[in-house]
């Protein structure tokens, strides 16, 4: 992938998780930082595998998934 767009997406998911921490919405901001946890993914994936940013990443993913789908049965 072209190196400019994939820094594009870095700066995106940067954006993303700084702007989760504004929101005070919960499910907003979960699903806020979900979208910058899935662009950090997608950087490390395409800036040669960077393991210690994809791990952390899809990790916290998975974990705003299950407590947005929790949070739904709760209600």
């Amino acid at each position: 992938m072209n190196p400019e767009i994939t820094t594009y997406i870095g700066y995106s998911a940067s954006i993303f998780i700084v702007l989760s921490f504004i929101l005070k919405d919960v499910r907003k901001i979960r699903i806020v930082n979900m979208i910058g946890c899935i662009c950090f993914v997608i950087y490390g994936i395409f800036n040669g595998m960077l393991w210690p940013v994809i791990i952390p990443n899809g990790l916290i993913c998975f974990i705003q998934i299950y407590h947005l789908l929790a949070g739904n049965r709760k209600q």
